[in-house]
């Protein structure tokens, strides 16, 4: 398995809490497939920093409160 990225997020608890918004339905709100999402939410893909701030705008919260450094995640 590969290694997760340094940045965490929310993305799924936040889209979850958005009366169950699918992966679908939040990749064509932001512009990307479903299959994007899924990859951010699983760690295996960074977004761009727009598509970063388009995931905020979609959950009317600031950036910082979707994405994460996160310190003990090892990066290859």
């Amino acid at each position: 398995m590969p290694a997760r990225l340094p940045i965490g997020n929310r993305v799924k608890q936040l889209r979850e809490a958005q009366n169950g918004m699918t992966q679908s339905e939040l990749g064509e709100a932001i512009g990307v497939t479903r299959q994007t999402v899924a990859a951010i939410e699983q760690r295996r893909y960074s977004p761009s920093l727009e598509t970063a701030f388009r995931i905020a705008k979609v959950f009317n919260t600031p950036i910082d409160s979707v994405f994460y450094w996160d310190e003990g995640a090892s990066s290859t």
